[in-house]
């Protein structure tokens, strides 16, 4: 575990962990050699001369003061590296998320995530805190009183170094076995509480459908693998407690018995054989506290896993200085792209020209959503290369390439804040004025004004008081906002209604008069208003050109126009009209 402990904690706090680390063995060794001075004592008070005993008793005394001032130091140095290392880990972990790719952000690992800057980041900060001091004790205060006792008697010595080691075995034999149950148990608790999530969320349709406490199987399913996991913990962990507990016991019973053969024969004294007996009771008492932490221990271990395997995880390379383009044209050349060794894009090659509006269009699972995630860089292909103004975005460091594009994508998440506040993501530093210029372009101001508080109103949390359109709306606000000279909306007018799509068709008309636009889209408007249009399909461009010209040509693109139209005139009708 200390190994683990130094990975997560990086190589600039190894000085002040092995500093504590320092501290707790000293204190150890201090209380370990308080223990083997009671041999000393306990003889001369039980001889014939127990004023011999004071030599003793100053030395214990003296023993116990520099243990105390040890440990007095090992326990606020323990605390402060608990606060510390909590601290530097969510940077770290905070650090290191910012950098991983947006696609690695999967629904399962973002509940990792959570659960790994919160419960595992408070599991790993017990252990400085709380569980490297019964660590130390353990292992440090038996191997001094075994080396010290060996100038007393050596027999009693080597059986109390025989036990030690027996204990230490059944420990780390047990510990296996229940460690591997921890962690089986941990991730059937993760998907639990998953479900758990998704069964309170899922009420509108659970309800909609008549199913409310009852028919939920995958959360049932979660509920009973939770118990069964509980029941293989136990089972798991019983058999070492147990185990420990009668070495311990039977370790004693062995040391009585050698003492009082020894005491018998004569080579013993009895009040020595008392003061050691007593001592081995001492021994036994931090081994047994040990164990009994052994689940707080391996909870540590296992996040500490956790937070390693993230910390590991790779994140794109980075140039160690940008490329700047000159341009602001997008070009894919040959890119291939897969999910799981499904592909996407198969050897595409499109252009998006500076300052001019490209529609993208094609069925669904063609990849349009993926030629966008690839511009902003959001992923990285497994072939070809995306292009800013002839420069690979492989080239430029991240918060470079983000500063020259603006993303509005379909699923839009809004913060538990203000609707002001929320727009102004786009760009905090912009004045209260520009936030509200951005916003009236794309009719936030109309939202502003049916909310209790107006610009000040809180959107709940991920934007619940607002609807789908609502929410798209700040979102092109705030590509508005941050005015960018490369602009990418994946369905950006999806979930509008007519009465405001209109309004937001002219604001993308703006932007694409001096900007680079390139839109994912299916409405009629929008496609007839594109500069240019690509129509993806098989991962690959297979039209390219302006509205008439792909008419003209009677293609893909043609029958597409025609569904579509046909698609407007499309209505629902009653049971009298059917027949």
């Amino acid at each position: 575990m200390i190994r683990r402990l130094f990975t997560a904690l990086g190589p600039e706090h190894g000085r002040a962990l092995r500093g504590l680390l320092a501290l707790l063995v000293g204190a150890a060794a201090l209380q370990g050699l308080a223990f083997v001075l009671l041999v000393p004592i306990l003889r001369e008070l039980l001889g014939g001369e127990p004023e011999r005993a004071w030599p003793w008793v100053a030395a214990l005394a003296a023993l116990w003061a520099a243990y105390a001032a040890v440990d007095y130091r090992a326990t606020v140095a323990g605390y402060r590296a608990g606060t510390n290392l909590s601290r530097d880990l969510h940077h770290r972990i905070g650090d290191h998320v910012v950098r991983l790719p947006p696609a690695w952000f999967t629904a399962d690992r973002v509940g990792e995530l959570g659960r790994v800057a919160s419960q595992r980041v408070v599991a790993v900060m017990s252990v400085p805190a709380h569980l490297l001091r019964p660590l130390a004790d353990a292992c440090v205060t038996p191997v001094v009183v075994i080396a010290a006792m060996v100038v007393f008697d050596r027999r009693m010595a080597a059986a109390m170094a025989l036990a030690g080691a027996a204990a230490a075995v059944t420990y780390r034999w047990a510990g296996r076995g229940m460690r591997e149950a921890d962690r089986r148990a941990d991730a059937v608790h993760a998907d639990a509480a998953g479900r758990i999530v998704e069964f309170a969320r899922a009420q509108p349709v659970l309800r909609a459908f008549g199913r409310t406490a009852e028919g939920h199987a995958a959360l049932d399913d979660a509920l009973a693998a939770q118990h069964a996991a509980g029941r293989r913990t136990l089972r798991a962990g019983m058999p070492g407690i147990v185990g420990l507990g009668f070495v311990a016991q039977a370790s004693f019973v062995a040391l009585l018995a050698l003492g009082t053969h020894l005491a018998l024969g004569g080579s013993l004294g009895t009040a020595e054989l008392i003061a050691l007996l007593v001592l081995a009771v001492r021994l036994a008492e931090p081994v047994m506290f040990t164990a009994e932490i052994g689940g707080a221990i391996r909870g540590a271990e296992n996040a500490l896993d956790g937070i390693n395997a993230l910390l590991a995880t790779e994140t794109p390379p980075e140039p160690a200085a940008t490329r700047w383009p000159e341009r602001t044209d997008v070009e894919l050349d040959g890119v291939r792209f897969g999910h799981d060794g499904v592909p996407v894009l198969d050897g595409l090659s499109m252009r998006v020209p500076q300052g001019r509006m490209t529609a993208l269009v094609g069925p669904s699972g063609a990849g349009k959503t993926t030629v966008v995630k690839l511009i902003a860089r959001f992923c990285d292909p497994e072939a070809g290369a995306v292009r800013i103004g002839g420069v690979d975005v492989r080239d430029m460091r991240t918060e470079d390439l983000t500063s020259l594009i603006s993303v509005v994508f379909q699923d839009v998440y809004l913060f538990d804040g203000t609707l002001l506040d929320n727009v102004r993501v786009g760009r905090p530093d912009a004045t209260d004025a520009e936030v509200v210029a951005a916003a009236r372009a794309a009719r936030v101001d109309d939202i502003a004004e049916r909310l209790p508080g107006g610009w000040d109103a809180p959107v709940g949390e991920a934007g619940s008081r607002l609807s789908g359109g609502e929410r798209q709306r700040v979102s092109i606000a705030r590509a508005l906002l941050k005015d960018t000279p490369i602009v990418l909306f994946d369905e950006a007018t999806a979930a509008l209604d007519a009465e405001n799509e209109h309004a937001l068709q002219e604001a993308m008309a703006a932007l694409a008069r001096d900007r680079t636009v390139l839109v994912v889209a299916h409405r009629l408007h929008t496609l007839g208003e594109a500069d240019r249009i690509v129509v993806l399909d098989g991962g690959r461009a297979v039209e390219e050109g302006t509205h008439a010209e792909l008419l003209a040509r009677g293609g893909r693109y043609a029958r597409y126009w025609r569904e579509r139209l046909r698609a407007q005139g499309w209505r629902l009708t009653g049971p009298a009209a059917v027949r």
